[in-house]
């Protein structure tokens, strides 16, 4: 596929409510689980035995070190292992390296192979409340195979903020910004609603506004926050400043949540941004062709509050 039809099938699933999964499995052993990652942030899979690591002293244990591609230096981060799971020398020499694209970012990741690519409505995409009883968990949200086996999405986000935390957003960046910008009274006084469901960008948003002493209620999916804004009578819903949303959530897309709210005269008029790993110009056209006011990269995330209030502002 070539990149820009991969870029507009990414947008078009999105829109509908859908999204592809590249399952893979992370070990030969015949209880090995399935795993998944959105097909759109995958650029190749490659074997681990064609490719020369270069080891990096004192580096993060999960770091391996890092593989040259095509001219790119790329670290290779041992996932099997940031799941408890120690390979044998015979499996590493079997093993895969899929490559990923986080915000830009482009990571190895050991897998021992690929299984095969599968089609998903977001509706049958399942975040079960034992995945986020503790701060250290690292599944996000979970499907079902064809043969009814489980198959598990992972917070790559936290992977990321693990082994290489300068990949994402710079909460004192954002501190420093907001020293310069004096926030409009109806973000002072009002609530902005945030639909994400990794808890690391979660912990990055909640941050960002105690930081800024803007209230803020969070939902896990943005199913969560329809209802929860279908549930307020009008006076309810002119408290809301803003809407934050991600793109990639269980239940419920970013883009349908945009659609639906921009296409009700009760919330037509709130300010919403898209705040996305999802960075391609064809998502940030097709949040604005729904009527996203804005849209922030996830690396970028201290840019929501003043986008916010820059929002505001024009009204």
């Amino acid at each position: 596929m070539a990149f820009l039809d991969k870029v507009d099938a990414a947008t078009n699933l999105a829109k509908n409510n859908e999204l592809q999964l590249l399952v893979f499995r992370i070990s030969e052993s015949e209880d090995s689980a399935y795993y998944a990652i959105n097909v759109f942030k995958t650029r190749e899979v490659v074997e681990s035995k064609n490719h020369f690591l270069t080891q990096i002293p004192s580096s993060h244990p999960l770091l391996e070190g890092t593989i040259i591609l095509r001219g790119l230096q790329i670290p290779l981060l041992n996932l099997p292992k940031w799941l408890g799971v120690n390979l044998s020398k015979e499996e590493v020499e079997k093993s895969d390296i899929l490559i990923c694209d986080f915000n830009g970012v482009i990571i190895g990741l050991r897998i021992m192979y690929a299984y095969r690519v599968i089609k998903k409505n977001w509706n049958e995409m399942h975040a079960p409340d034992s995945y986020r009883l503790k701060d250290d968990g690292v599944v996000i949200n979970d499907t079902r195979l064809e043969d009814g086996s489980l198959c598990l999405v992972l917070d790559y986000e936290k992977l990321l903020a693990d082994v290489i935390p300068q990949a994402l957003v710079d909460i004192d960046k954002d501190t420093a910004m907001l020293k310069d910008i004096v926030l409009p009274q109806k973000l002072r006084e009002g609530t902005v609603l945030v639909a994400e469901d990794s808890k690391t960008a979660q912990k990055h948003l909640i941050q960002i506004f105690q930081n800024a002493h803007i209230d803020m209620i969070l939902f896990d999916n943005g199913k969560k926050l329809v209802e929860h804004l279908d549930s307020l009578d009008d006076a309810g819903i002119k408290k809301i400043a803003a809407v934050i949303t991600d793109i990639e959530m269980p239940e419920m897309s970013g883009f349908t949540v945009t659609k639906l709210l921009k296409s009700n005269p009760l919330t037509n008029e709130i300010p919403i941004i898209v705040n996305s790993s999802m960075t391609g110009e064809n998502n940030k056209r097709e949040a604005e062709d729904l009527g996203a006011d804005g849209f922030v990269d996830k690396t970028k995330s201290h840019n929501i509050i003043p986008m916010i209030a820059s929002l505001i502002t024009k009204e």
